[in-house]
Order: C-alpha cells, then sequence, then structure tokens
C-alpha cells in the first residue's frame, strides 16, 4: 500500500512539473536545457523561431548521423599492429633434422619389390612406346593390381588436332585428349608400406645412433641421446632437439655461432629407394618447444656434402582476442578434434588443418590417409580394402567446398612465435681436409679404421642467433570506449553547444514524455469503461431518497397481496437497477486520491 501512495505521489509531481501535456513538457524543456538552439526557439520572433527550429534540427542530425558512424566504427573492433624491439636472453628453438629419403632401401627391398618391376616396366614402355619393343615376354607377369592407383599415360601429339591417349600397360588408345606431355603419377611408399606396423616402419628407418654422428651445444657436447624420436609419414624417422617435453628448454646466453648448436649428420645417400627420393640431403625445421614439426610445409632442405649456417631471427607474434580477431588461446574452442593431441603437443593451425581434412577423409572415403595421424578404431587406406580411396581422396583434395569448411572452423594461435632464418652454404669438407675428417668420423660411427662415408652421404649443420634482438609484433585496440566517448561528447558539443549534463536533460525529457503517456492511456482506459457503463445503463441512477421511497412502497405492496411469500417479491419495473447497483456504479476519474492533494498543498 505504501508503494501505491509513493508511485501516485511521483506521478501527481511529474504531472505538476513539466505539464500535462506534450506541448507544456516542450515548451517547458526548451525553457530550462542548457543547449544553445532551443532556448532561441521559444524566446525568439516568429520568423527567428523558424530559423533557429531549422538549425537546431539540422544539427541534431547531423549530430545523430556522427554518433552512428563513430559507434558502428567502435563495433568493428579494429586493431593497429606496434613493432617493439627488445633484447633478453632468449629460448633456443626446437629443431627437428629428418633424412629426405624415409626408409632404408635394404630394409624395404622385398616389399616393394612389384612397384620396382613395375615403374621399370613402365619406364621402358616410355621410351619404347611401340608395341612390341617392351620387356622380354619371358619375364614374370607384371602386378597389375597397383596400376589402378598409379595410372600412367602417354599423349600421343603427332596429330595436333587429335592427340590420342596411350595407356602404358593396354594396346588401345583412347582418342579426344587435350594436347600435353607424358605424365607420371608413382605411388610413393609410404601409401604401400601403410598397412606395415609401425614399430617395424620405424625399425626399416634410420637410426638416431647411425644419422647424428656429432652433436655440440655451446661448448657442451651431446649425442642422440639428447634428441627425440618422432615418426613422420614423408620422412620416417626424425629427431628433435631441444623439444622441451620431458626436460626445461634450453637457453642461449649469447648470439652468434660459438653458442649455437653444431650437427654432423650422415645421410647414407647409397641407400636410398630408387623412382621416391629425387632430392638427398637432410630435411629440417625450427620451431617452438611442444609443438609438432610440419616438415612438407615449413622445412628446409640441407644439401649433402656441405656445411650449412642458419642465422635465427625471432618474432614474436600477440594477437587481440575476440571480438577483435577469430584467434584461439589454446585451441579449445575450434570444433575440430585435434589429432595432434595423441604427441602431446600445442595446437596450431596446420594441425587443425590437417585434422579437419583426416576428419572427412574417413566420413566420405571409410579410411584415412596415411600422412595424417588416426584416432582410435580407423585404418588407413589401402589398395585390398579400399579400392577406390586414391579417386575420393583426389576428389576431397580439389574439392574448394571441404577445402573452404575447414578454414572457417580452424583458428590461429593468439600467441605465436616465428624464427626467420639467414642462411649460407660452403663445400665440406675440403678437398685439403676430407681425408681425415672422413677416418674420425668413420670411427666415430662404427670404431672402425677403415673410411665409410664420403662426401654425399655427410652434412654439417651450424644453427645459431644471428642476434638478440628480438621483434614484439603486437596488436592493440584502435577503437577503445575513452575514445568513443570522447568523440561523441566531441561531436554533440560542436555542433549542438552541449555537455554530458545537457544528455541527461534530453534523457529526462524522454521519461517525462513516457509518464504523460501512461496518464494518457491510462484516462483512456478509464473512460472507455465508463463509456461501457453509461451504454449499459442508460437511465440515470436513482438517489438515495428514490431509492428509499421505492423499497418502502414495495413492503406495503407486500402486505397487502398478503398471499405472496416474501421469496416470491414481483419482479423490478423496467428502467429500475438491480439490487447491486451500488456495486457496479462508475466511480469518479481521480488517480491521484485525496492524500496528494493534500500533499501538493
Amino acid at each position: 500500500m505504501n508503494l501505491k501512495k509513493y508511485f501516485i505521489r511521483a506521478l501527481h509531481r511529474l504531472q505538476k512539473g513539466p505539464g500535462y501535456t506534450y506541448k507544456e513538457l516542450l515548451v517547458w524543456y526548451c525553457d530550462n536545457t542548457n543547449t544553445h538552439g532551443p532556448k532561441r526557439i521559444i524566446k525568439e520572433g516568429p520568423k527567428k523561431k523558424f530559423i533557429w527550429f531549422f538549425l537546431t534540427l539540422l544539427f541534431a542530425s547531423l549530430v545523430f548521423w556522427q554518433w552512428g558512424i563513430l559507434i558502428n566504427t567502435y563495433l568493428s573492433y579494429n586493431v593497429t599492429s606496434s613493432l617493439s624491439i627488445g633484447f633478453k636472453t632468449m629460448k633456443f628453438p626446437a629443431v627437428t633434422v629428418c633424412n629426405a629419403n624415409p626408409f632404408k632401401y635394404s630394409e624395404v627391398k622385398h616389399l616393394l619389390k612389384e612397384l620396382d618391376r613395375l615403374i621399370e616396366a613402365a619406364l621402358e614402355r616410355i621410351l619404347q612406346p611401340t608395341p612390341g619393343n617392351g620387356s622380354d615376354s619371358s619375364s614374370p607377369p607384371l602386378d597389375l593390381g597397383l596400376w589402378h592407383q598409379i595410372p600412367l599415360v602417354l599423349i600421343d601429339e603427332h596429330d595436333k588436332d587429335n592427340p590420342v591417349i596411350l595407356d602404358i600397360f593396354e594396346s588401345n588408345p583412347a582418342a579426344g585428349a587435350t594436347r600435353a606431355p607424358a605424365t607420371a603419377r608413382t605411388a610413393t611408399s609410404p601409401a604401400i608400406l601403410s598397412r606395415v606396423p609401425l614399430q617395424e616402419r620405424i625399425r626399416m628407418g634410420y637410426q638416431a645412433e647411425d644419422m647424428i654422428l656429432a652433436c655440440l651445444y655451446g661448448a657442451e657436447p651431446c649425442n642422440y641421446k639428447n634428441f627425440t624420436q618422432i615418426y613422420h609419414p614423408d620422412h620416417g624417422n626424425c629427431y628433435i632437439f631441444n623439444w622441451g617435453m620431458d626436460e626445461e628448454a634450453l637457453n642461449s646466453s649469447n648470439p652468434g655461432a660459438e653458442f649455437g648448436l653444431k650437427l654432423i649428420l650422415d645421410i647414407s645417400q647409397q641407400d636410398y629407394i630408387p623412382y621416391l627420393s629425387s632430392a638427398a640431403g637432410a630435411r629440417l625445421m625450427l620451431h617452438q618447444q611442444k609443438s609438432f614439426p610440419f616438415l612438407k610445409d615449413q622445412g628446409i632442405y640441407a644439401m649433402a656434402g656441405t656445411e650449412t649456417s642458419i642465422g635465427v631471427l625471432v618474432d614474436e607474434l600477440e594477437r587481440m582476442g575476440y571480438p577483435y580477431s577469430d584467434c584461439t588461446m589454446n585451441g579449445s574452442d575450434v570444433p575440430v578434434k585435434n589429432l595432434y593431441s595423441q604427441y602431446n603437443t600445442s595446437y596450431s593451425i596446420q594441425a587443425c588443418l590437417r585434422s579437419c581434412f583426416q576428419n572427412h577423409m574417413m566420413e566420405i572415403c571409410g579410411c584415412g590417409h596415411y600422412m595424417f595421424p588416426l584416432p582410435e578404431g580407423v585404418n588407413y587406406c589401402n589398395n585390398e580394402d579400399n579400392p577406390g580411396w586414391a579417386y575420393c581422396y583426389s576428389s576431397l583434395r580439389s574439392s574448394i567446398r571441404h577445402r573452404q569448411i575447414c578454414i572457417d572452423s580452424c583458428k590461429e594461435t593468439c600467441n605465436d612465435t616465428q624464427y626467420k632464418m639467414t642462411i649460407s652454404m660452403a663445400d665440406w669438407p675440403s678437398e685439403a681436409s676430407e681425408d681425415w675428417i672422413f677416418h674420425i668420423l668413420s670411427y666415430e660411427r662404427d670404431m672402425s679404421t677403415n673410411v665409410t662415408l664420403d662426401r654425399n652421404g655427410i652434412i654439417k649443420l651450424n644453427i645459431y642467433f644471428q642476434e638478440y634482438n628480438y621483434r614484439t609484433i603486437s596488436e592493440s585496440a584502435a577503437t577503445t570506449i575513452v575514445w568513443l566517448l570522447s568523440s561523441l561528447g566531441g561531436q554533440f558539443g560542436f555542433w549542438m553547444g552541449g555537455s554530458v549534463l545537457c544528455l541527461i536533460e534530453f534523457g529526462e525529457i524522454i521519461i517525462d514524455s513516457l509518464w504523460i503517456t501512461v496518464i494518457n492511456v491510462i484516462g483512456w482506459c478509464k473512460g472507455l469503461k465508463q463509456k461501457r457503463a453509461q451504454a449499459r445503463y442508460p437511465d440515470a441512477p436513482p438517489t438515495v431518497s428514490e431509492l428509499v421511497e421505492a423499497h418502502t412502497n414495495l413492503g406495503f405492496q407486500h402486505e397487502d397481496a398478503g398471499a405472496l411469500p416474501r421469496d416470491e417479491a414481483l419482479p423490478p419495473e423496467p428502467g429500475t437497477p438491480p439490487p447491486n447497483y451500488d456495486s457496479l456504479r462508475v466511480q469518479p476519474l481521480d488517480v491521484l486520491g485525496p492524500d496528494s492533494d493534500a500533499e501538493s498543498e
């Protein structure tokens, strides 16, 4: 009840302050506001009143237009990038080294026997495409089951208008091909060896003790035991130095080659797989600790018989998160299952894109590609269980729609470290020193006095910080809430000569308008109720004396009649109000109550 009285009194004060009509409220606002224009509208003559009304309306429109532009600029969440250069002791990057050849040919030769015969026959028929000039018919028949996955064609362009496609292992040509040189698509050994158990594939690759001949970090010696082994689908056994999984990452105390990592690698080029590895050397990559190395995209080659020096510069990227950019801190908000999490590595956009593609591969093709990790319960694609997997993989890889789905699903990391490399090379060892160097390295490898190394299989690497200046590229908000408020106030002050108090006054008139609207609605509802009551009872309501007189006369009639019981009284005359008419009588329109006038006085 107290709340109702307070509401009624507040409503009464509101009515007595700004007025009971919108016109009175507007006049009251123009007379009391601190904004320059409205006061002149009510104080000037008719002509100037019109001019000031036009100017006030025009400048108010400009203010709202500028406000819309400023708010839209703020909600676009633009960022600015700043570059700062610092100097500090930095963590040495993780270094991944692999052999360009994934497996030793001596270990996998028995598994690739049919593929070698097939490719040799294909090369022979490419060089001698005329039927009858092929291999000796007495040789064992070729296993053409692999040929469905590695089709090879020769395009005959003797007739420029009608080029002919010749299948290498079929005698019937097919016409209508587009003009192109002879092309070959060979299957890689990882695809053929995908059904071989992982431990067996690791055994058939290059072992750390055979590949890493010498290691030195700064002034401290190291060996293959300081490297962490992982299996890479493209390069077989890879070894990571300073990965930071089991131990703390190493710091570099000074820049320069003397304080970096020195490696001597044996790539054993004489044991490369023919028809597979056309490049000889080591594949290496610098990356952050606890991140998976994607050597195919970000790795570089080191050539055999050279000393490769790599000077490193560090760039640290700091991106702002939502709503300024769609980056992620750790990948927890990315709707793609990270298949590389089985390595306990951190999130990266490369891992997300490959996981997304592998998920689509498993859904559409029914198996996984050998280049990417597999979840539990899924097998890699092979020719026996999945005869059409190659065509499915090719279609999926060229699909722009699936590629765009993965791009939209994956996010960049908010914090990233990039390593810029300056690479230089020289022949190593020199002709004058190669004899004693090869003797020492051969003895270090197998304790033999015989020279078992040559220039074609040896690589020396120097990896170091080129300088200790690191660059930090950080993002900051281009528009802040302080900028927005100052810009809004500046536009309002310039066009209208107002301040924050003027805005409060404007808000006050809006509230007053709403209250007057509420009053008008209440009055309209009560007036509508009164009209309905008058329509139901068109005659004027009787007075109290008339009701008493009518009741007395009715009692005399009952006494004279005598025959009628009290419960069976005569019906009322037409136009007589019902007994409960007092409860239906329309109350006077008074929303203020008796207490309001007393308080206002």
